[in-house]
């Protein structure tokens, strides 16, 4: 039977392959636990390229599990990946999302690489999720489906897009002092903005902590600004 992938540890390996990866000392906010629900979270620098933030979530002994992964590039003029896995009860849901964070347009044959590789799942239903304040600057390529028994395809596209936006950033051009400043208020701006709208997880960690944590978790571990 297969099982879901560490995400994680496959985005730090391959990003390796390519950059030096460095780890964020974030003291206590490593290991946060209250109520049976346990976040685990760690931070690196991507030297010359941004920030990644791995966190995970448990709760109720397991029944529960949450893998959350972020490239916020700074380097490059790239758009901001969220990918988020979810298990519950044998039901999984995978979300593989891009922000419009950049100084351009991102190029459609960019883009194009992850539609084609989101039509191996074309017989997936796409996720009902409803309207959210982020769908403006949400790239149409990203991925949001759910099901049970997909463990497998969901490990095979989870690694397909992590490890083909760590390719294109290798090959894009990097950033000006001026620019990586630029980029970097984007993305504080995108982080703010989740903090300030909420969200399930946003909230689920506001209302165990409280929103000082909650916002040093979200705009600096998260998103390293």
């Amino acid at each position: 039977m297969a099982k879901h992938m560490n995400l994680g540890g496959f985005t730090k390996s391959v990003l390796a392959e390519k950059y030096r990866i460095k780890r964020n000392e974030i003291g206590e906010d490593a290991r946060l636990a209250k109520f049976g629900m346990v976040f685990t979270t760690r931070s690196y620098e991507i030297k010359g390229t941004g920030h990644l933030c791995i966190m995970r979530m448990k709760a109720f002994g397991g029944i529960m599990k949450m893998e959350t992964v972020i490239i916020a590039p700074y380097g490059m003029d790239a758009p901001l990946m969220n990918v988020d896995w979810v298990g519950v009860l044998g039901k999984e849901t995978l979300m593989v999302e891009f922000y419009d964070s950049q100084l351009s347009p991102w190029p459609d044959e960019l883009q194009a690489e992850f539609r084609s590789i989101a039509s191996g799942d074309a017989d997936l239903a796409d996720r009902a999720s409803g309207s959210h304040w982020y769908d403006s600057i949400r790239y149409s390529c990203s991925y949001d489906k759910s099901g049970k028994g997909l463990t497998e395809r969901f490990n095979r596209t989870a690694q397909a897009y992590i490890r083909t936006f760590c390719r294109q950033l290798s090959e894009l051009p990097g950033c000006t002092r001026k620019e990586r400043q630029e980029k970097r208020q984007r993305i504080g701006d995108f982080a703010g903005e989740l903090y300030a709208q909420g969200g399930p997880a946003v909230d689920m960690i506001t209302k165990l902590f409280g929103r000082e944590t909650a916002e040093r978790v979200i705009m600096r571990h998260l998103y390293g600004v």
